[in-house]
């Protein structure tokens, strides 16, 4: 098939309501948003507590928190794999080749970005905050929401990440999803799938969809920072 064959049938795809093409969009939403809403509040706090605790083992939190952003995908796949199998620890679960272990794998996969993004932003910001707000009677409940609602484009920008980080991952979906047809085929998964057939087009509507959900997410976060230049010259 030529490119330019395989260009119009994916754009055909996207806008004749291809039912197969909707379902693997609607999974692969489903299970990143789930992951996310699961991974990003203890994240955030874990990302918190760090950057504002000094304790025992610190600089080696923060150490494998750094790390663990260039752990492979697929490494993490296995290891599921190995937990949710039949002799697996977890295997009483009966998550293996489900969305359940996909969303399993995206918060493992999510959490060190999120942590990570998380504990810079938090670090980033002024110390003084979080000194005045105790000063001024409040809890530390409070004074953490202060914090992080004084970073929250930091923290947004780490959910962000974290976002693209789950929703383009390939090798632990296949690994702990098996691919399944209407159940746990993924956007990604599916793009590898059409890839080795040979059959481009659903691959390449997907990989529009890719490209305009990251579009549109980055886009919303630049309008909720709003312009820098303006808030400097309204203060």
């Amino acid at each position: 098939m030529h490119l330019i064959d395989a260009i119009r049938d994916a754009f055909f795809l996207l806008f004749s309501g291809d039912g197969e093409l909707w379902q693997i969009i609607w999974v692969s939403l489903k299970t990143t948003l789930i992951a996310l809403l699961l991974a990003a509040p203890l994240a955030v706090v874990a990302g918190y507590l760090i950057a504002t605790h000094t304790f025992c083992g610190r600089r080696i939190a923060i150490w494998l928190a750094q790390a663990s952003l260039s752990l492979p995908t697929v490494l993490v796949g296995l290891l599921l794999y190995l937990a949710l199998s039949r002799q697996g620890p977890m295997g009483e679960l009966q998550w293996l080749f489900s969305q359940s272990a996909i969303i399993a794998g995206q918060v493992l996969i999510s959490l060190p970005v999120l942590v990570a993004f998380s504990l810079a932003a938090v670090q980033a910001a002024d110390p003084r905050i979080a000194e005045t707000t105790l000063t001024l009677g409040a809890s530390r409940w409070r004074t953490m929401g202060t914090v992080l609602y004084e970073v929250r484009f930091g923290v947004m920008a780490a959910i962000i990440s974290g976002f693209g980080r789950v929703i383009s991952e390939v090798g632990c979906a296949i690994m702990v999803g098996g691919n399944i047809a209407g159940e746990t085929r993924t956007m990604t998964t599916a793009i590898a799938l059409q890839t080795s057939k040979g059959e481009f087009a659903q691959g390449i509507a997907l990989g529009i969809v890719l490209v305009t959900i990251a579009l549109l997410v980055n886009a919303g976060l630049v309008l909720l920072q709003g312009d820098p230049r303006t808030e400097r010259g309204a203060a």
